[in-house]
Order: C-alpha cells, then sequence, then structure tokens
C-alpha cells in the first residue's frame, strides 16, 4: 500500500482547554434555557420562599392571649392586672369567675395564659406578707411559655419593689441596650440567614441533576467519547449554575433591603466575595449526589438529605453554642454555619475581612475539597 494512503492516529487531547471548557458551559446552559421547569426553580420558587419565610417568621412573641381570674377584685388586684396588660406582650381577651373555666379556656386553646388572682391578695399586700399569684402558661408552644414565664417574673418582681419602697425610685435600674439589631426584628436576625439557606437549596438541587439528566437522556456515554477531559466537563457543567446562583444571591440581597428594610451595614463586597467559595462548594456538592444517584428523584431525595441537616446544625433557627457538644462540632464541619455566621457579620454587625478571614479560609478549604471530592466521584465512574 502505498505511504500517501496511510493517515496519521488521532492526536490525543492534552493539557487545560478554555474552548472546551466553554463548549461544556454553552450546553449546559442551553439546557437550562430549554427547561422551563428548572428556571422556575431556580428564579421564582426561592423568591416565594423568601417571602413567605419573612413575613411568617418572627421570634417576638407579643399579644398572648390571656385569661383573667380576679378573686379579689380590688383596686390592687385592677393594678396588676393593668401592668400585665401594658406590657403588650399579653392581651387580655376575658374574665373568668371559676377555676374550672380558667383550666377550660387553656386547655382548648383560646388562651394561652391563664392569671388567677386570689381573694386574699390586697389583704396580704397591705399585712406586708406575701401575696401569691398564679400563673398558668400552656407549655405546648415552648416560645411562648418561655416570654410568658420571663414577663411575669419581671412584673412581680417590680410589683414587689414598689410595694417595699414605696414612692422612692428603684435602687438598682438596667437600662439595656441591644446592638446591631436595636429594635430586635426578625427579620433582621431571619433573612440574612435565610439568604445563605435558599442559595444553598438551589445550588445542590439545580447541580444534583447535571449528571443525572445526562443519564437519562444516554448522552453521558457520548460525553466520554468527546476529548472534554474531566476538570473541562466539571468547570463547565458548574459554571451556569455559579452564574445563576450568584446572581439570585444578589437579587435575594436586594429584596431584603427594599422589601424587608434590613440595611447592610458592612461592604457588599466582601459579602459577595464570602458566598463565592461557599456557592462554589455547594456546587461541588451537588455535582457529587448527581455522580451518586441514578435518578432525578434519587438525587433531590438525597440533596434534600444534605440540605435539611444544615439548616439545623448551622445556628439559623438554633443557636450552636446551645446545641450538644458532639452536634456542636458537627455544625462546624457544615459550610452552611460559616456562611450564615458570616453573613450575619456583614449584614448586621457590619464586619470586614479583617473579622472575618477565618470564615473565607474556611470556606475555601471545604469548597476545594468538595470540588476535589465530586472530582474523584466523577473520574471512578469514567474508569
Amino acid at each position: 500500500m502505498p505511504m500517501s494512503t496511510l493517515t496519521a492516529p488521532p492526536r490525543i487531547q492534552t493539557g487545560f482547554s478554555w474552548q472546551r471548557t466553554f463548549s461544556m458551559a454553552r450546553k449546559e446552559f442551553l439546557h437550562i434555557i430549554r427547561d422551563p421547569t428548572t428556571l422556575f426553580f431556580s428564579l421564582f420558587i426561592p423568591i416565594c420562599e423568601l417571602f413567605m419565610l419573612g413575613y411568617a417568621i418572627d421570634m417576638n412573641v407579643r399579644h398572648v392571649p390571656t385569661i383573667i381570674l380576679d378573686q379579689a377584685g380590688t383596686q390592687e388586684s385592677r393594678m396588676l392586672i393593668d401592668r400585665f396588660a401594658n406590657t403588650q406582650d399579653f392581651d387580655i381577651i376575658g374574665q373568668v369567675y371559676t377555676d374550672a373555666a380558667l383550666s377550660e379556656a387553656i386547655i382548648s386553646g383560646r388562651a394561652h395564659v391563664g392569671i388567677k388572682i386570689p381573694e386574699d391578695y390586697s389583704r396580704q399586700l397591705m399585712a406586708g406578707q406575701t401575696a401569691q399569684i398564679l400563673v398558668l402558661v400552656d407549655g405546648s408552644q415552648s416560645s411562648i411559655a418561655a416570654e410568658a414565664v420571663n414577663v411575669s417574673n419581671a412584673i412581680a418582681l417590680r410589683e414587689s419593689l414598689l410595694q417595699i419602697l414605696g414612692e422612692r425610685s428603684l435602687p438598682v435600674e438596667t437600662r439595656p441596650q441591644v446592638m446591631f439589631n436595636p429594635d430586635t426584628r426578625s427579620a433582621n436576625f431571619f433573612i440574612p440567614g435565610l439568604l445563605v439557606v435558599l442559595c444553598q437549596m438551589m445550588a445542590v438541587m439545580l447541580t444534583s441533576n447535571a449528571i443525572v439528566r445526562e443519564k437519562e437522556n444516554g448522552t453521558l456515554e457520548q460525553l466520554f467519547m468527546t476529548p472534554v477531559r474531566t476538570w473541562e466537563l466539571i468547570l463547565g457543567k458548574l459554571t451556569p449554575y455559579l452564574c445563576l446562583t450568584m446572581s439570585e444571591f444578589c437579587f435575594i440581597s436586594l429584596l431584603m433591603c427594599t422589601a424587608f428594610q434590613v440595611p447592610i451595614h458592612g461592604r457588599y463586597l466582601t459579602l459577595l466575595g464570602i458566598a463565592f467559595p461557599f456557592i462554589l462548594g455547594m456546587l461541588g456538592l451537588g455535582l457529587w449526589i448527581s455522580t451518586r444517584a441514578a435518578t432525578r428523584d434519587a438525587s433531590m431525595q438525597l440533596s434534600m438529605g444534605t440540605v435539611i441537616p444544615s439548616i439545623f446544625l448551622s445556628g439559623y433557627v438554633f443557636p450552636v453554642e446551645s446545641m450538644p457538644r458532639f452536634f456542636e462540632y458537627l455544625a462546624y464541619a457544615v459550610p452552611t454555619t460559616w456562611m450564615i455566621d458570616a453573613s450575619r457579620g456583614v449584614i448586621l454587625r457590619g464586619a470586614g475581612w479583617y473579622e472575618l478571614r477565618e470564615h473565607a479560609i474556611v470556606l475555601v478549604s471545604m469548597a476545594l475539597a468538595l470540588l476535589i471530592l465530586a472530582t474523584a466521584s466523577f473520574r471512578k465512574r469514567l474508569a
């Protein structure tokens, strides 16, 4: 056979290629655009959840329905009832005249607090003795119970001091000053954390379908036959979702400032800089899930299995320091814990890079670890 008819073997592609990476990213962008369900879940569902949770969650317990049983019926007992009503923590919804009616009002849920003033209340005060009142609290709602007990104890303490001192001023007066959130608005506390949680859910759930979709469409084998290398494929898959999640992060931040009136006391670029490795790590986690799951349903279940524990362990709802020691250590192994604290630090406390340098280092390390894990898992599937 003549030498001129011989063809050279195909050249093996080596090294990293931005062109191949861009081609994969463009392909993934087209998948997102052509899938209206993905666009709906990625753009509108987090916004709906933001408004529902942002307006619904309120940790400030106010206007607790309260029922009164005033057996004394004196001026002193009425003054005591007025002190409870003036705190705005208790709403006096009615008055009963028997112990059975008082218990029935709480058992039925019509009232969460019942105050019983005994018949000898005023006589005990006049005699300089201890006058007792009974405060029945519905313990089925822990936040209401704790607030009701604390406020009632404070009212009783102040009433005792006034009885002892008469017209004189109290010897000790506390003037608490709440920093960073002086009005103790629940939105200021919850929405900086909700911003992180929504972007985490979006990043993990979207990327968890990236490889699974290729499996279900039967195009994963075609990707194996292309000259695209593993890192190029992963970067190409992650880039569209990284842009989408960062855009959503900025849009939710805008709604936080405008719709919920939560001011950002620090530099927003600092928050974006710390959010970048966090979102990149969540994308890596979602990509790792997509390599383990065989169907979209399985990937969704695995995604929820990682997102829900991180919400409870991150300090978003419960303080990390109040957890048992084992779960406290486990919480610091969750990226969401560091990101929520950094978000509250920038938005509420005005923290900068110097104060949050530890958070940035930890989040970058976790992001690298998750991306390496996803890459290794994907390479194992290729082998």
